[in-house]
C-alpha cells in the first residue's frame, strides 16, 4: 500500500501547480492533505476512483484537512476528543479492517510561542486519542505535525532553538507521542540521514539552499514497524512550501 501526505498550503492554489498530475502519477491508495484552506464544494478535485472526506475549519480560508481513499472506510471521525471542540478542521480518522489512518494538521505555536498553551493541550488530547485507537488495531498517523523533533531534522537548529516548531516543549510532546507506542517511520529507516526536509520558508531563498525543516511525518504503531518498506520525501516537487511524503507499507485495506 502507498499512502501520500502533503501540506498543500491552499488546495485551490496547489491544484494549479501540479497536484492532480502528481497524485495520478504516483497512484497512492490513500491521499492525505493538510491546510486545504477551503470549504467543501468550493472547487472540484477530480480524482477518479477515490472516496473523499473533508474536515474544513469554520474560519474560511484557514487550516482544514482531507483524505481521498480508493476503498470506503468502515467509519470516519472528525474529532480527537469526545467534546468535539476542534473548530479548525485539524484531523480526520478513517477506520479500515486492519488499521486506522489519521491525518493531522497540528496547531502552530506561533511567533513568541503565543499559542503554546493551546498547542500543549492539543498534544495531550491527540496522544490520548491515538493511544485508544492503537488498543483496537494498528494506527498510521500522517501529516504536518509542526515540529522538528531532533537537531538533525532542521538545517539551523542552534538559531531556531526555542522558536515555534523547535521549542523544548513541542519536541518533548513529540517524544511522548513516540513513547506512547509509535515510531517515526523515516527515522526508523534512515536514522542518520541529514538534509531531509519537508518544509522551507518562502524567505531567504530557503528552498534553493535546502535550509528546511522536517515537520511532515508518517508515524506508525510500533508493532507494525516490520511492515514499513520505505518513506520517500519528494523534495523536488513544488506546489507548496511543503513537499509530498510517501509511505510504502506492507499493509492492505483488508
Amino acid at each position: 500500500m502507498r499512502i501520500l501526505t502533503w501540506n498543500v498550503n491552499g488546495l485551490r492554489a496547489c491544484l494549479g501547480k501540479g497536484f492532480l498530475e502528481f497524485c495520478k502519477k504516483e497512484e497512492p491508495e490513500i491521499i492525505c492533505i493538510q491546510e486545504t484552506k477551503m470549504q467543501v464544494g468550493q472547487t472540484e478535485v477530480s480524482l477518479e476512483g477515490y472516496e473523499q472526506f473533508w474536515n474544513s475549519a469554520e474560519k474560511k480560508g484557514y487550516s482544514g484537512t482531507a483524505i481521498f481513499t480508493r476503498q470506503k472506510p468502515i467509519s470516519v471521525n472528525y474529532n480527537i476528543d469526545s467534546e468535539g471542540h476542534d473548530k479548525e478542521g485539524r484531523a480526520i480518522t478513517l477506520e479500515f479492517e486492519t488499521f486506522y489512518i489519521v491525518t493531522v494538521y497540528t496547531p502552530n505555536a506561533q511567533e513568541k510561542l503565543a499559542r503554546l498553551d493551546y498547542r500543549m493541550a492539543w498534544e495531550n488530547e491527540f496522544r490520548t486519542y491515538v493511544k485508544k485507537l492503537d488498543e483496537k488495531k494498528p494506527v498510521i498517523i500522517c501529516g504536518d505535525l509542526n515540529v522538528a523533533h531532533q537537531e538533525i531534522d532542521l538545517k539551523n537548529p542552534k538559531s531556531n532553538k526555542g522558536n515555534a516548531g523547535f521549542s523544548d516543549e513541542e519536541r518533548q510532546k513529540f517524544t511522548e507521542l513516540l513513547e506512547a507506542g509509535f515510531i517515526d517511520t523515516y527515522r526508523y529507516l534512515y536514522p542518520e540521514k541529514t538534509g531531509a526536509y519537508t518544509w522551507w520558508s518562502y524567505r531567504f531563498n530557503a528552498r534553493a539552499n535546502n535550509a528546511g525543516w522536517r515537520i511532515d511525518y508518517f508515524l506508525a504503531s510500533e508493532r507494525i514497524k516490520d511492515k514499513i518498506r520505505d518513506v520517500t520525501i519528494y523534495d523536488h516537487i513544488m506546489g507548496s512550501d511543503h513537499c509530498p511524503v510517501l509511505l510504502d507499507v506492507d499493509f492492505h485495506y483488508e
